[in-house]
């Protein structure tokens, strides 16, 4: 395997230097009058606070024909190779200001540009976004989307990450960017350490007009924890950025089978060197989910189960935050959430057995199970920034803490028809409660435009307590389950150093090498039923390469090539590792493996993008140890099956992924894309050797047409072919969804009318065959889905300017 990589690797450099040498040779075709100089444009606004995303035009004075158009990074920075000496007229428009145009001479004493915009409106008459910004582009070595659009059709920020183009979130919660390993989900760039039903939870309490961007790390640089095997996807909320008091209130309703209702507000202050934010959302969810299955528990004996579930849900929202600049050099950032969510789902599932060659009814019987409780999670972090210089240089330390505690009773009933009538029923709380807290510090030091270097500490602490107590009850006699309740406790820390470097050679050759080193402490204790403990502790080198070129410029739209290296290692989470035992159904749990063991992955990436905006990538993941969810058959009674996580060998998958845009600005814009993954396993499985060869086809598309001034029609969704979800083959399934904006009172009421999984094809069947599990089975939920989005904008100035609550001065004219 490390002769394959080598060769790989090493294709890909030759593949590179030939991307090189093209260019070159189309270099020396250039008249030497042209020498080009990397020029950096900076835009500011008033507050000398970056303006992001802002579109920069740069145009020939002399000859119109040779333009350019970029748009400015997170920081307002955007850099571009102007030929020397060249006259050029620069255009700047962005959301909010008013549209800047200076002409500028470009020479080899002054490269860098600082343009600040003026507000486009003092008086925050309207606070709706005029100018058109791209959905995604390319930052570095991450992809940055803008949600507004997405956002307006939709009723939750889980909904949002759906809709996004290039993710992929299965029915569990899981979201996936590249590879069939889920990706690492962070909220304002920290790492969320929770379960994927714990962050899905969180992410549909979230209001949609709450995320201000969502960057995709399809591999993460050293700066980030080397936990990100799937990738890492970034959610920030918004806070208050514009001047003065903003905000706004929204409402609105999704009806499939069942329905979804929700209202929330979001309010902001910035007063220049102040600003402060509060979102409140209220949210009663409604849905349900059926999976039908049948499953060989003997040679002549089949198991058939009609599962329905039905999710209702009330959830409470809200976060808050505030920043200030405690000098010119000085900032600091307070952020927190609060989120409470009471549930009360039932299941009722229809089970019977019978004899394959007959079709005789051996037994049935109908199991029902209540699972009531509430959720609570509070989350607070403060951080501290140091501004050394006006480079970009800065220092910045960070401390986070969250609590999260779950509560519950389920109640489970089973009753038997056949061979013999009978009543058995259990009840249990399997409670448990969650600290999290992390502290970091990173360092950025720009030495010059070309030169970057980065450096930083981190410490994370995880501690889980887990509760369970279970009682069985039969001819009126309640005892204790001992099978069931159980104790279990688990600590974790993790302490990471990384030091990564920046340079760029020439005019456009960028090399970021780094390394992170990460100190890993597990410790776990089973306390019920048996006194039983596991530890781990391993120190591990993750490094990272990542080199960008620019290859060609094609009708003023730069193409750039990335090569990317990098390890990373999934460690298993706090309820993978619980051994409670579950309870699903009678012939069903689901448990926990505390030996279950860390995996570790190789990355090579090879992608190509055009003015910043992805294009095309061809990866290649190498993963030993990996670990992944089964189903084993209990050895003493084939009928039970329990479902759990397991270390099964090592895995290579290689993904291709391609994507085109129409640029938006015009009536219609669109993007379409898909992505090719095939994975290899070679392992044991019941300690039998596994070999298990997939490929997976999934296509996406993102679609908005302006068809009146202050009307736009958006339609997104995804089809999946030959589909899998660990060793789980699925049949082609889908969803396309659609919605209908609408403008009104001047452009500060939003109507928005909606509907998901238009074809209801969000539902597939599923095959498993590996070692003794032989099974087939359906899953479809309630994911069609009609509804209605009303959001009202609003603005107040400060006192000073007069003219309060948003009404028009009388010199004021549309």
């Amino acid at each position: 395997m490390e002769k394959f990589s080598t060769l790989f690797c090493q294709r890909l450099l030759v593949i590179f230097c030939l991307l090189g040498v093209m260019s070159k040779l189309r270099a020396q075709h250039i008249p030497p009058q042209r020498e080009e100089v990397p020029v950096t444009f900076k835009i500011i606004n008033s507050k000398k606070e970056p303006v992001r995303f802002a579109t920069i035009s740069v145009t020939n004075r002399t000859d119109t024909l040779e333009a350019f158009k970029k748009v400015a990074d997170s920081n307002g920075v955007a850099l571009f190779d102007l030929v020397k000496s060249r006259q050029y007229i620069i255009t700047v428009s962005s959301a909010d200001y008013k549209t800047f145009e200076k002409g500028i001479t470009i020479n080899a004493d002054q490269t860098t540009f600082t343009f600040v915009l003026e507000s486009l409106s003092k008086t925050l008459n309207e606070v709706v976004v005029r100018s058109s910004r791209p959905l995604m582009h390319q930052e570095d070595d991450k992809t940055v989307v803008d949600p507004e659009n997405l956002a307006a059709n939709s009723t939750n920020g889980y909904e949002v990450i759906e809709k996004t183009p290039g993710l992929f979130v299965d029915q569990d919660g899981n979201i996936y960017i590249s590879s069939l390993t889920p990706a690492s989900v962070y909220i304002n760039g920290r790492e969320m350490k929770m379960s994927a039903a714990d962050i899905a939870t969180m992410l549909k309490s979230l209001p949609p007009d709450a995320i201000e961007k969502i960057e995709i790390l399809r591999t993460p640089s050293a700066k980030y924890d080397a936990s990100g095997t799937g990738g890492v996807v970034n959610v920030v909320l918004k806070k208050g950025i514009k001047i003065g008091m903003t905000g706004s209130v929204n409402a609105g309703m999704q009806q499939g089978v069942y329905g979804n209702q929700f209202t929330g507000f979001n309010l902001s202050y910035n007063d220049g060197k102040k600003s402060s934010y509060i979102n409140a959302n209220y949210s009663h969810r409604s849905s349900y989910e059926t999976i039908i299955t049948e499953r060989i528990i003997a040679p002549d004996s089949i198991l058939s189960q009609d599962a329905s579930t039905k999710y209702p849900a009330n959830s409470f929202f809200t976060s808050y935050g505030i920043a200030n600049s405690l000098s010119k050099k000085w900032d600091v950032d307070f952020a927190g959430s609060v989120l409470y969510q009471t549930f009360d789902n039932t299941t009722n599932n229809e089970s019977e057995i019978r004899k394959i060659s007959t079709s005789q009814l051996i037994g049935n019987n109908l199991n029902k199970v209540s699972y009531k409780g509430n959720y609570f999670r509070i989350s607070d972090g403060i951080n501290f920034k140091l501004k050394i210089d006006s480079t970009g240089s800065e220092w910045s330390n960070d401390f986070y803490v969250s609590y999260d505690r779950n509560r519950i009773n389920q109640q489970y009933n089973t009753f038997y028809y056949t061979p013999v009538t009978d009543v058995s029923s259990g009840f249990g709380t399997p409670d448990n409660d969650r600290i999290t807290s992390t502290v970091t510090s990173d360092l950025k030091k720009k030495f010059n435009p070309k030169l970057t270097f980065e450096t930083g500490a981190k410490s994370s602490f995880l501690s889980f307590r887990s509760r369970a107590d279970y009682f069985e009850q039969s001819g009126g006699t309640t005892i204790k389950d001992i099978g069931r309740t159980n104790t279990f406790h688990y600590n974790e820390n993790i302490n990471a150093l990384y030091l990564q470097g920046s340079q760029t050679f020439g005019k456009n050759l960028v090399l970021k090498v780094g390394s992170r080193l990460e100190n890993t402490n597990m410790n776990g204790r089973q306390i019920i039923p048996g006194d039983t403990s596991f530890t781990i502790h391993r120190t591990d080198l993750f490094p990272y390469i990542f080199l960008s070129k620019k290859v060609i410029t094609i009708a003023g739209y730069d193409l750039r090539a990335y090569l990317v290296y990098r390890r990373t290692i999934t460690r298993p989470v706090y309820d993978q590792l619980n051994p409670f035992p579950k309870y699903i159904d009678p012939y069903l749990s689901e448990v926990g493996n505390p030996a279950l063991r860390p995996q570790f992955t190789t990355n090579y990436e090879a992608n190509i993008s055009v003015d910043e905006k992805p294009l095309l990538a061809i990866g290649y993941n190498d993963t030993k140890d990996i670990f992944t969810n089964v189903i084993y058959r209990s050895v003493s009674d084939p009928s039970q099956a329990y479902r759990t996580y397991d270390n099964l060998g090592k895995n290579k998958e290689w993904y291709l992924r391609g994507l085109g845009a129409i640029p938006p600005g015009k009536k219609y814009f669109l993007v379409i894309g898909g992505q090719y993954n095939y994975n290899m396993y070679d392992g044991l499985y019941e300690n039998q050797p596994l070999t298990f060869k997939k490929g997976t086809w999934t296509f996406f598309t993102y679609q908005t047409l302006k068809f009146a001034k202050r009307s736009q029609i958006t339609l997104n969704g995804f089809i999946r072919l030959k589909g899998q979800q660990q060793f789980y083959e699925l049949t082609p399934f889908g969803a396309l969804n659609t919605s209908v904006n609408r403008k009104f009172l001047k452009d500060k009421l939003i109507i928005t009318l909606s509907a998901n999984d238009i074809l209801a094809t969000n539902k597939n069947n599923f095959t498993i065959k590996q070692g003794s599990i032989n099974a087939t089975g359906q899953r479809y939920a309630d994911t069609r889905r009609f509804g209605i989005n009303v959001r009202y904008n609003f603005g107040i100035r400060k006192k000073e300017e007069t003219n309060l609550f948003n009404v028009e001065s009388p010199e004021k004219t549309n």
